[in-house]
């Protein structure tokens, strides 16, 4: 359906409403729009309506769009890579995304640092996938794997873990993906505690559960459909 400025706003204060009900300021959470499968076209007229993070599932969708994006106005929005990450990918990372949502492995964390100090400026920052349902099919790292990954990343200056990300099953009801959440935000208050102050975020509810995502700590919410409409088929 494309971009809707409307649509856009609303759920911008669905997020601002179930923050404050959660005793929570709105500016503590931020939107990342899902434009997967969404054209060149919409990603402008998204950037150009005030969409300030793109979340994108594939690496060279995302490549050709921006590649299709006037520069200036590429680099207006923050991008975010939300959909695995394949290690033979990892080489063009820098440069075209701000944020990986996707590490699940160090392999992965291995090959993205080598990439990444390529680089000059900052380092690139990333959340740690996790598999908080242990569903072979999804990709994330499963709970017990998380500490050992913060502390390798920890040592590589070329990375930042700034937060997690969870998945929870699909096709259950909001309240059921509340256990995840919740159990999310323990694994990173255990992280912080461990002394990983950068892990902060928590990426976690998408269009139809993000507030209950909210009322358990997201720092953020990837939210597609409530903003662009049923996606077009890839």
């Amino acid at each position: 359906m494309g971009f809707s400025c409307r649509r856009y706003e609303a759920v911008l204060e669905r997020i601002a409403e179930a923050a404050r009900k959660a005793g929570r300021l709105p500016g503590e959470v931020e939107l990342v729009s899902v434009t997967k499968t969404q054209p060149p076209e919409v990603l402008a007229e998204a950037i150009e309506g005030g969409v300030a993070i793109l979340g994108e599932n594939r690496v060279q969708e995302a490549r050709e769009k921006r590649s299709l994006l006037l520069p200036e106005l590429a680099s207006r929005a923050r991008w975010h890579l939300i959909g695995s990450l394949q290690r033979n990918k990892a080489r063009q990372i820098p440069g075209l995304f701000d944020v990986v949502e996707s590490v699940d492995s160090l392999p992965l964390v291995k090959e993205l640092a080598r990439r990444a100090s390529a680089q000059s400026g900052e380092p690139l920052e990333v959340f740690i996938q996790v598999n908080m349902g242990n569903e072979p099919q999804k990709g994330g790292a499963p709970l017990s794997e998380v500490p050992a990954l913060l502390r390798e990343i920890e040592g590589m200056p070329s990375l930042r873990a700034v937060g997690l990300m969870c998945i929870p099953p699909l096709g259950r009801a909001p309240e059921e993906s509340r256990p995840h959440f919740r159990q999310l935000r323990e694994l990173r208050d255990q992280a912080i505690e461990a002394g990983h102050e950068s892990v902060q975020g928590l990426s976690m509810g998408m269009s139809a559960d993000f507030e209950v995502a909210i009322e358990e700590g997201a720092t953020s919410v990837r939210v597609g459909t409530a903003i662009f409409g049923a996606r077009i088929a890839p």
